[in-house]
């Protein structure tokens, strides 16, 4: 079937809004897997463990907790720096309370700075990798280990940085299908 005059244009145009808002859809994910890859945007690396390698230079890693202003709960690093020795396995602990008399789930975003550090920095474990669903008057302590990439020292840009940032974000997500139903019978409840 083929379209003529006014028929086209908004053929055309529906076509062009489709295929933008497709592209759109696909950037996120795109850009968080690339980001994670590359280290670019200053995302850490994430690897089974730390090298072998460990030398006597060391990096003080700060470390920050932040909440999106919809979340409820509380959240800090327990420690706020400390100084590893670059390659050595460093293990940090988050504190997270839910004050609310609800279950809230939330799930991190993370970034490290300066950006040139990012492709150095690797994850080992983290509470970010999966979600996290705190009860209600729930506190909890979340490890994040990691390790410092020796490479730093020979980087053009690494070898400056002698402080890195590791920041995380927090934001409420839906609750899994589990304790939604939980919570449902809760509110039906009391109903």
């Amino acid at each position: 079937m083929a379209f003529s005059g006014p028929a086209k244009t908004v053929a055309q145009t529906v076509s062009l809004v489709l295929v933008m808002g497709g592209l759109a859809w696909a950037s996120v994910p795109f850009y968080d897997w690339f980001c994670r890859v590359t280290g670019f945007g200053g995302i850490p690396n994430q690897v089974e463990r730390a090298g072998d390698e460990i030398l006597d230079q060391t990096i003080t890693v700060r470390f920050d907790g932040t909440l999106n202003n919809n979340m409820a709960w509380e959240f800090k690093p327990v420690v706020r720096e400390i100084e590893v020795r670059i390659g050595e396995t460093g293990l940090a602990f988050y504190e997270a309370y839910n004050p609310t008399s609800r279950p809230i789930a939330g799930q991190a975003s993370y970034n490290v700075t300066p950006y040139t550090a990012g492709a150095f920095f690797d994850k080992i474990e983290c509470f970010c990798f999966t979600e996290q669903v705190l009860a209600p008057g729930e506190r909890v302590e979340m490890p994040v280990s990691f390790t410092i990439d020796p490479e730093i020292v020979d980087d053009r840009d690494g070898q400056y940085v002698h402080t890195i940032t590791l920041s995380y974000t927090f934001y409420e997500i839906d609750l899994p299908e589990g304790y939604a139903a939980v919570e449902q019978d809760a509110k039906t409840d009391l109903n």
